[in-house]
């Protein structure tokens, strides 16, 4: 029997990356649901972005934070193959991969966020250098901070914002039947942006029903953030956002649920 047979799962990512994740899950027997909590848009103007920040090969490491920096922030490097380009993790590596990008810096271990990257040899000792970062205009400051503590001239490019959700009040009643008939068990929140605006949006009966399913999240800064803002439901932790991690976490959680 697969892995997840009879387990629901709520996929909140933007509309353009929830199928991955979800077809990753339905391989292994889940049934899924979707109602996306944020929306992706781009910001601000390429050439004028570009003319801002001059040549980009006198920086030495562009950091690109998230696969949708990638989408949004990819055609600044205007097909240059010679620039070192920094990943905050696998999903990041492999958007840049696929636009025909080669990685040469990651977090060294198992974790991916700005923590880890900053853990990397090649950016521990930073002090006069050119960093540039390219990310959304609602990411965690602390890259930025930490570099410039460490010495580092860094620059950033703002390419894409999130914006909350908006599903109708037909779209809400029918994720609540969902979870009245007992078909979602988990519900993922794979930053701590989607899971406030996940909370925000729900009417009273659909919050009541959150707090009791699992709530799937990328590690203790999210698990933390969502204790803060009121959330008793149970949490699993996975390694990190990428869809491998997330699915092998809830793989492991229900295997050890039912003592498998």
């Amino acid at each position: 029997m697969p892995a997840l047979q009879g387990i629901g799962v709520l996929v909140t990512r933007p509309e353009q990356q929830a199928m991955p994740l979800c077809r990753r899950l339905e391989m292994e027997g889940a049934s899924t649901l979707r109602l996306p909590a944020v929306e992706i848009t781009a910001v601000g103007n390429r050439r004028e972005t570009a003319a801002r920040l001059g040549t980009l090969g006198n920086f030495d490491f562009i950091i690109f934070t998230s696969a949708n920096a990638v989408r949004f922030g990819a055609a600044l490097l205007d097909q240059n193959r010679d620039l070192t380009l920094a990943a905050i993790g696998p999903a990041t590596a492999r958007a840049l991969n696929q636009a025909g990008y080669r990685v040469s810096v990651q977090p060294p271990g198992g974790t991916y966020d700005s923590e880890s990257l900053l853990l990397h040899p090649r950016l521990e000792h930073s002090a006069g250098r050119r960093i540039l970062i390219i990310k959304g205009s609602e990411g965690r400051p602390f890259l930025e901070q930490e570099l410039a503590r460490r010495g580092a001239r860094v620059a950033a490019a703002e390419v894409y914002r999130r914006i909350p959700a908006a599903p109708s009040r037909a779209a809400l009643e029918a994720v609540l039947e969902k979870f009245s008939a007992g078909a979602v068990q988990v519900i993922t929140a794979t930053s701590l942006g989607i899971a406030t605006h996940l909370l925000r949006m729900a009417t009273p009966r659909l919050r009541a029903e959150f707090e009791r399913a699992h709530w799937l999240v990328p590690g203790e800064r999210v698990a933390l953030g969502l204790r803060e803002r009121g959330l008793r439901a149970p949490l699993l932790q996975a390694e990190s956002a990428d869809d491998h991690d997330l699915v092998r976490a809830l793989v492991r959680w229900r295997e050890g649920a039912s003592g498998a």
